[in-house]
């Protein structure tokens, strides 16, 4: 189909001067802010390429003379890298499934039910939410070496801990999905579970793949919790792991370090390259009722 004539002037239409400048100007502070974030990313990967604990060479190119896969060997096959990361992914995927059954569930009380306390509840909750965590942190430690759950299940449960903050966008995104679909099931004889799991959950896969993504993203760097709750060498997750590389008191392991930060990043960018067109639909439908 032709595009009307006006359209088409539009679109061949030369740039001024100062959008050309602007149009520049916008490249290079680009370029200049990938070159930024690719720096320490370089340094990283050229330490964990190196023999000794050095983590930085006197030129930007690493010595080739010193290149070894060492580092990575015995990541593998001395040190226990592999049970954290097993960890720490089991309670990750365990806790992002779990806190999108609790979100999903709370969420669509608030967006569709109609109780008492029903506005003022969301927003007790998000009061609740500001409180910094580390408030809690004595508490929670004590009730979970009283009761022996100092271990990865009692981990799992605290994460689980109802988010306030993921319960109000989980909600602002069934607010937008349009009502009709809810009359139209009942009006079938369906009940309210029933248009909750065939009619409302399936809309919401994206918001959920976000609460999912970002639970995952949490425990999966989470250092504070992990560190004052969990004590068996087998128990401990990713982000302790890491730092009983730079503990030692007489060296620190920059170059097992480096290998253990490399490997452990290739699971996050392989769970964002796939669920990024989740993330992006997902927060933007949220913030619009439609």
């Amino acid at each position: 189909m032709a595009q009307p004539k006006s359209q088409q002037r539009i679109l061949h239409r030369k740039m001024r001067r100062y959008e050309v400048v602007q149009l520049w100007v916008t490249r290079l502070v680009v370029w200049a802010v990938i070159v930024l974030v690719f720096i320490p990313i370089w340094s990283v990967v050229t330490a964990s390429l190196q023999t000794g604990d050095v983590f930085y060479t006197t030129g930007f190119w690493p010595d080739p003379s010193r290149l070894t896969l060492d580092n990575y060997r015995q990541l593998f096959a001395v040190t226990r890298f592999p049970i954290w990361v097993r960890n720490t992914v089991l309670v990750g995927i365990s806790v992002g499934l779990l806190q999108v059954l609790i979100t999903g569930i709370s969420a669509y009380a608030f967006s569709r039910l109609r109780f008492w306390g029903r506005t003022q509840g969301i927003r007790f909750l998000m009061i609740l939410q500001m409180l910094p965590s580390f408030v809690s942190l004595a508490a929670i430690q004590y009730g979970l070496f009283k009761f022996n759950m100092a271990n990865l299940i009692g981990i799992t449960a605290v994460y689980t801990g109802a988010s306030a903050y993921n319960i109000w966008l989980v909600k602002g995104y069934m607010d937008g999905l349009p009502r009709e679909l809810d009359e139209a099931a009942r009006v079938d004889g369906a009940t309210e579970w029933q248009v909750f799991v065939k009619i409302i959950l399936p809309l919401s896969r994206p918001i959920l793949a976000v609460i999912f993504l970002f639970q995952f993203m949490t425990v999966y760097g989470e250092f504070t919790l992990s560190s004052a709750i969990l004590r068996a060498p087998n128990d401990l997750m990713l982000a302790q792991g890491l730092r009983t590389f730079v503990l030692n008191n007489f060296a620190t392991n920059w170059g097992k370090f480096s290998a253990a930060v490399i490997v452990a990043s290739i699971p996050l960018a392989i769970i964002w390259a796939f669920a990024q067109k989740y993330v992006e639909s997902g927060l933007t439908r949220g913030a619009v009722k439609g």
